[in-house]
């Protein structure tokens, strides 16, 4: 099944407001709770929805990318070979340990520059992990510009 993948980019001053409001909103507590950084794994509807604080030189709050996670290896081809077809900017990480989770992940712009993630998790990790320099430098420009 796939689930669409929400990041919210929050204010450090804003952070336990946006986890009590969406808390209430979703009437559960997160799933992961870490600091700075909360997710909730919904299944009705099916969301993964994070809030988490990104201090990247640049970036602003707000919505910082949506995504699409899926279970398989298959849907993750599928998905990686349905953006080719439509001639989208590509960053290929594969295999990374990121956001408490090992997981596999690609990364896209629709034209407008919206970023989008798609990738599949393998477990939770205790610790973030770290972003490549190529996903940092999509973080502050325009993915769709380059394509």
């Amino acid at each position: 099944m796939k689930r669409i993948h929400l990041h919210l980019n929050v204010d450090a001053t804003r952070f336990r407001a946006s986890v009590d409001f969406y808390t209430t909103l979703f009437g559960s507590e997160p799933t992961t709770t870490r600091e700075r950084y909360a997710k909730w794994l919904l299944d009705d509807p099916a969301v993964n929805f994070t809030v988490e604080v990104l201090e990247v030189a640049g970036d602003v709050p707000g919505i910082h990318h949506v995504g699409i996670q899926v279970e398989a290896a298959d849907d993750l081809e599928a998905i990686r070979q349905a953006l080719t077809e439509a001639e989208a900017p590509l960053l290929e990480v594969g295999r990374t340990q990121c956001c408490f989770a090992d997981s596999e992940k690609h990364w896209t712009a629709d034209p407008q520059g919206v970023r989008w993630e798609t990738f599949r998790s393998f477990g939770q990790l205790e610790h973030y992990g770290a972003k490549t320099d190529e996903e940092l430098a999509l973080y502050t420009k325009n993915l769709a510009s380059e394509g």
